[in-house]
């Protein structure tokens, strides 16, 4: 392979990478490991498993919008590993085809203060809280749930009209990202939401299961 790419936590499945140090010791040399990390600071459970000198020799990218809930900002940034100067100066001669508007800039320079910091740190234990009632919901309802390590999980809903449910759902104001587009049909991508949404969620399931 020319590139190696890996996301950990995965998406959509926000699970941790199997193997991921042996995938990356059997890379032939010369070839590229790019580590995308946006997930990272939401990563609910564990922690990554890589050593700190293993990451010196990979790409690191990271996208901070998601975790300070600016999906739609998009900037980014990457680290590079410690002998690819002559890499990094090749990608810096191409920097201008990557404009980065300014509300990203002011993105990126808030991700470095030590407060923003502080503050995704901390809301990582409200996370916490809303993905546990978030699980139980979901088995209470009957929809199958897959581990996740992230702050969004899978869930398969038990219902025999897959697409009508999706439908019906938003029609009641409920948007559930179908799977099928990631090769997991039947399967919803569910990010952690508060209380008063999952509220949502179980009373207009709860309004469709009756209809039915």
């Amino acid at each position: 392979p020319r590139l190696a790419w890996c996301c950990d936590p995965s998406a959509p499945q926000g699970q941790a990478q199997p193997g991921l140090a042996a995938s990356i010791a059997a890379l032939p040399e010369g070839v590229p490991f790019v580590l995308d990390r946006a997930y990272e600071p939401l990563r609910l459970e564990g922690e990554l498993a890589l050593a700190p000198a293993r990451l010196d020799r990979l790409w690191q990218m990271w996208s901070p919008n998601k975790a300070l809930g600016m999906t739609g900002v998009r900037a980014a940034y990457a680290i590079a590993p410690a002998d690819a100067q002559e890499a990094v100066g090749a990608l810096l001669r191409l920097g201008a085809s990557w404009p980065v508007g300014a509300h990203g800039v002011a993105m990126l320079s808030a991700w470095a203060e030590p407060a923003v910091q502080a503050w995704v740190r901390d809301s990582l234990a409200t996370l916490r809280e809303w993905k546990a009632a978030q699980l139980a919901l979901c088995a209470r309802m009957g929809w199958q749930s897959t581990p996740s390590v992230a702050n969004y999980h899978l869930a398969q809903p038990m219902a025999t009209d897959f697409a009508g449910l999706l439908a019906g759902l938003r029609a009641e104001g409920i948007k559930l990202r179908d799977c099928a587009s990631f090769g997991l049909p039947g399967q919803v991508r569910m990010g952690v939401l508060p209380p008063a949404s999952q509220t949502a969620l179980h009373a207009a399931w709860q309004r469709l299961a009756g209809a039915n």
